[in-house]
Formats: structure tokens, sequence, C-alpha cells
């Protein structure tokens, strides 16, 4: 229980002295937009490749990995069709609100809760290669589009080189890959960028929550309360079924697909959202509610699957 304890804490500490700097109007009106902007362009695409270098990009073709996209994507998908029976919202908000529901917190989250909870470090490494390499490509992409009214063969076969997150992986990916070795004197400053990343994401993000008001009535509302229901409850349950019955993988290994989809939902989301200005609101409050109901979903999923 302790890695469950340490990975909120750690993310609740920034995420309050992001608040604190917002009310004590630390860093002028514009410092939450110029550090989302700067986690954006620089300190994020520097993460993604000093991470995907080190990893096996082999390893997001092995079965866990499978229940992971698969548990994704349903909830995603579910989203969607809640949208267009129910929610109403536009389709760029609603391509926010699908990624909110299946985009976890894999790094300042996941590894604290793959190190002491599941007494595997790398069990967390495949979740973070597929959604770097792949959910959040595509969510951009998306995004992109949809903000933008462009969707040419041009315009997709630009992505890499328009867009820094996906460009950061990519050329990480190539580096797992071909085995190449990495320069200390290029490696050195992008750890030093990529350091900053996380930080200036749950910085940003907490002061997002000044002034605010999270669950605010209005008709944004129920789409909150959807993604972060699919997030919270029905990920989790979706990764149990496919991993016990679809794939009929070992007990410890439907425990870690379990503990995994259980994770909140990522800043990554409301970084994008706030990098394309569109359900920025829906973003962060699933961020926050889903944070505040995580530990609560793992506690119980690991008394109940051990």
């Amino acid at each position: 229980m302790s890695g469950i304890l340490t990975g909120f804490a750690i993310i609740g500490v920034v995420m309050a002295v992001g608040y604190l700097a917002a009310r004590l109007r630390l860093g002028g009106p514009d410092a939450q937009t110029a550090l989302n902007r700067i986690g954006f362009f620089v300190a994020s695409p520097a993460l993604l490749f000093t991470v995907i270098a080190r990893a096996d990009v082999a390893e997001l073709f092995q079965a866990p990995l499978l229940v992971q996209a698969a548990a994704a994507l349903g909830c995603a998908a579910i989203f969607v069709v809640a949208n267009v029976l129910w929610l109403r919202r536009p389709m760029a908000e609603a391509t926010v609100g699908a990624a909110a529901s299946g985009y976890v917190n894999a790094n300042n989250i996941g590894l604290p809760v793959a190190v002491y909870v599941l007494d595997d470090a790398t069990a967390v490494v495949p979740v973070i290669l597929l959604q770097l390499l792949v959910l959040a490509p595509v969510t951009l992409l998306v995004l992109d589009a949809r903000t933008s009214g462009r969707v040419s063969l041009g315009f997709v076969l630009s992505q890499p080189v328009r867009n820094p997150i996906i460009l950061g992986s990519l050329a990480g990916a190539v580096v797992s890959v071909t085995g190449w070795t990495v320069p200390d004197v290029v490696l050195a400053p992008l750890e030093i960028l990529g350091g900053g990343a996380i930080p200036m994401i749950l910085l940003a993000f907490g002061m997002s929550l000044h002034g605010s008001r999270p669950l605010a009535p209005g008709d944004g509302r129920s789409a909150i309360l959807v993604a972060s229901a699919l997030k919270s409850v029905v990920m989790p349950a979706l990764a149990f079924v496919l991993a016990r019955y679809a794939f009929e993988l070992d007990q410890a290994t439907v425990v870690a697909a379990v503990t995994l989809a259980a994770l909140p939902t990522a800043q990554n989301i409301y970084n994008y959202a706030a990098r394309f200005r569109t359900g920025e609101v829906l973003a962060r409050d699933t961020v926050l509610v889903t944070t505040v109901l995580s530990p609560v979903v793992l506690v119980v999923a690991t008394v109940l699957l051990h």
C-alpha cells in the first residue's frame, strides 16, 4: 500500500505548489500558459526521447500490453458512443474525453506503484511505450485535425515533423530499435530538459485549479462524470475480464493488468487539451476526480485480487 500512498503524495504536493503559486500570482498571469507550452514543445519531447531510447520497443507486442490496449480503446469507444447518443460535446472536446477515459498516469504514479505494489518496475514500461508511441500520437493527430480543420494525406505524413511529442517519441523508438548509443553531449542536455517535464505539467495543472470550481454545474459535467467512471471503474473491470478470461493469463499478470488499468488519468491529457485549447475543463476535472478515486480503487483491487 505504501507505493500507492507515495505516488499520490508526490503528485499532490507538486500540484498544491502550483495552486499556491497561482494564488500568490507568482510568474504573472501567463505563467500557466508558459509552463504548458514549454512542457509541450521542449521538456516532454526530451523526456519521451530519453525514456523510449532506453526501453525495449519489442515489449509492445506481449499479451499483457494487449490487455491494456484493449481496455483503453474499449473505454474510449464507450465514451465516443455516449457522446453521440447523449453528451453531444463537440468532436474535439469528445476526443479529449475519450483519451481521458483510457490514458493512464503511467509515469509519476505508475512507476512507484509498479515498484511497491507489483514489485516490478518494468511492469509499467510497456504501457508507457504504448501511450507514447501509439495513443498520444493518435490523440494529438485527431486534436490537430479537428482544431485546424484540415485532414489530408500530407497533413498526416507531416505530423512527425509538426508535432514535437510525436517527433521525440519516434526518435527514441529509432534509437531503441537500432541499438545506437547516443553521445553524452546529446543525451545529457535532453535528460536535464526532460527532467522538467513532469514538474511543469503538474505545476500548470495545479495553477489551473485556482479560481476554478471542479464539477461546477453545467452541460460539461456529465462528460466529466462519464469519463471519470470509465477510467476509474470500467477500465480496471475490462482489464480483469480480458486478462483472466480472454487471454487466460496467470494470477500475477492479472493483478498487474488490473493495477495498471486502475491508475488515474494522466496529466498529459490536460497538457494536450491546453495546447489545442479544447476540452480543458473536461480534462482537468477528469484528472482531478480520477486521481482522488484511484487510491480507493487500487486498494480495493489489491485486497480482492490477493
